[in-house]
């Protein structure tokens, strides 16, 4: 396989993002990292920004630091992201909660709204916090899901979604990115399908925010989500992003009505009033801490262009298609991933009755890819953080690792 790690070196070096590597902290003992999709690496100077954080912002500056700056850094990083990712314009996007706690606070808006409308379309293989959401705030609103059933490699269509919507249709939820697959969906266009039914839509961007260029304002997206531990290296845990459409917002009423996201803050009224803009999301005191990390990689994304992060990602994928082809498919894996480049998302996934035990045997050798049940293997390819070298690096180990079995 010496052609395979020669076309992965010359593409190292013709890589206009190459310089990029060297942001990211070394891992010691790790000589390939393909999970970023799940957890992104850390930046070389994450650790001394965090040191700082400390010493200064919360050690130095103490309470003064929530007026000096952290009052607004929810509303400051969503607007960021938007401008840097979501092709979003200021005052639409917010860091706040989880993932799951933002999809629940989304939802509930969106099916409070629907006036005579009784059902929630989501795919039925979509993430599981996304389908026990929505099945949880069915149950709540006494509304039905209806659940649509895609080809499992290449994900869900427009047609699907025009087959299941109707003058019932409350909420269409989907993901951007199939989390097993890696199918990237239509989002304009099964946007538009799910407003030709008077429906409202909403993305989950976990696995694509970061990854893949977007427009969700010229899309006429509704609302989104998307986690910032994955492409966006925002550490284990760091909190999830909202997008609200201008037009929802002061209209659409979240239902977990704390504090933060009341009109008047710090008048600590009798009843509760919301925000009108998108502090409306808000609920609990936002994890500033948490919010660090993120910063440093939005900045090398903005640095790359998001346009350059797709171009790198192209590069990579279509590359671990091709060691899949020469390594792997004569060993009897599958490939679980759309082959065309354009309906693929930042990761290609591939599939072998062995590949729990591969994992583990893999990992401890330090090759580190995704297991995910009941027998597929992601490639995570995080664009800025991993090169052509270090991809068919990990392809090669698979392939070693079931001969070995074998």
């Amino acid at each position: 396989m010496t052609d395979l790690l020669d076309a992965a070196r010359d593409l190292d070096a013709a890589d206009p993002l190459r310089a990029h590597l060297d942001a990211f902290a070394d891992a010691p003992g790790v000589i390939a990292y393909l999970d970023g999709n799940s957890l992104g690496r850390p930046l070389r100077d994450t650790a001394e920004k965090v040191a700082a954080f400390i010493r200064h912002d919360w050690g130095t500056r103490l309470i003064r630091s929530w007026d000096e700056q952290w009052m607004a850094l929810p509303m400051e990083l969503g607007d960021r992201i938007g401008a840097v990712t979501l092709g979003a314009a200021s005052g639409q996007t917010i860091v706040a909660d989880s993932t799951s706690v933002l999809i629940y606070k989304l939802m509930r808006a969106a099916v409070g709204a629907a006036q005579g409308r009784t059902e929630i379309v989501i795919e039925a293989g979509n993430f599981p916090t996304d389908r026990f959401m929505a099945e949880g705030v069915a149950a709540e609103t006494g509304m039905s899901v209806v659940w649509l059933e895609p080809d499992p490699v290449h994900g869900v269509t427009v047609a699907d979604v025009e087959a299941a919507v109707s003058d019932r249709t409350a909420l269409v939820s989907l993901s951007h990115v199939d989390y097993r697959s890696g199918a990237l969906a239509d989002m304009p266009a099964i946007t538009d399908a799910a407003h030709e039914a008077g429906a409202l839509m909403m993305w989950d961007l976990c696995h694509s925010v970061g990854v893949i260029p977007m427009q969700l304002d010229a899309w006429g997206v509704d609302m989104a989500v998307g986690c910032t531990y994955k492409y966006l290296n925002g550490g284990p845990g760091s909190p999830a992003f909202a997008y609200l459409r201008r037009e929802h917002q002061g209209l659409l009423r979240q239902p977990i009505q704390g504090w933060w996201s009341a009109a008047d803050i710090f008048a600590m009224g009798p009843s509760y009033e919301p925000a009108g803009d998108i502090r409306q999301l808000l609920s609990g005191t936002p994890p500033v801490m948490s919010m660090l990390a993120m910063q440093g990689m939005l900045d090398l994304i903005e640095q790359a262009t998001i346009e350059g992060v797709r171009a790198k990602s192209l590069s990579l994928t279509d590359l671990a298609v091709r060691a899949y082809d020469e390594a792997l498919a004569p060993l009897g894996v599958r490939l679980l991933s759309p082959r065309d480049a354009g309906a693929r998302g930042g990761h290609v996934t591939i599939g072998h009755p062995d590949f729990r035990e591969v994992t583990q045997s893999l990992w401890s050798e330090g090759i580190i890819p995704d297991f995910r049940f009941p027998d597929g293997i992601r490639l995570g390819l995080s664009p800025l953080s991993t090169s052509h070298v270090e991809t068919v690096t990990g392809v090669l180990a698979v392939r070693d690792a079931i001969a070995r079995r074998s």
